[in-house]
């Protein structure tokens, strides 16, 4: 279950905005993750949405949860820390820490991701 898989991107630079998701089970860690990224110029803008109801497989069974989902304005040249710090402050044994690079956007707002994480 450690092994991490790495896809290729082949026009990602340090400098792609990306967009991280992650789940997490209470506003408490929530806050904490969000609070520390954007403190660390780690990420740009983090937000918090309420009431996702997540279902997924673990351990072989199908389980349920009440989850809150962290959208983390970031660039690629910051995800591996943000990826550690995730996994060592949140309390799944396998915390989702999902980056989807931006194929687009307003440059003002793409600029202002990067001009903060860097």
């Amino acid at each position: 279950m450690s092994q991490q898989i790495t896809l290729p991107t082949p026009n990602a630079t340090t400098n792609t905005v990306i967009l991280i998701l992650c789940t997490v089970p209470n506003k408490t860690t929530a806050e904490k993750i969000a609070q520390h990224l954007v403190e660390h110029h780690s990420a740009a803008c983090v937000n918090i949405l309420p009431g996702l109801s997540s279902i997924y497989r673990w351990n072989n069974k199908v389980e349920r949860s009440e989850e809150l989902l962290l959208l983390i304005k970031s660039s690629m040249g910051r995800l591996a820390a943000i990826s550690d710090y995730i996994r060592s402050v949140h309390p799944y044994d396998n915390p989702e820490v999902l980056a989807i690079p931006s194929s687009g956007g307003s440059m003002e707002y793409l600029n202002w991701i990067i001009c903060e994480t860097r």
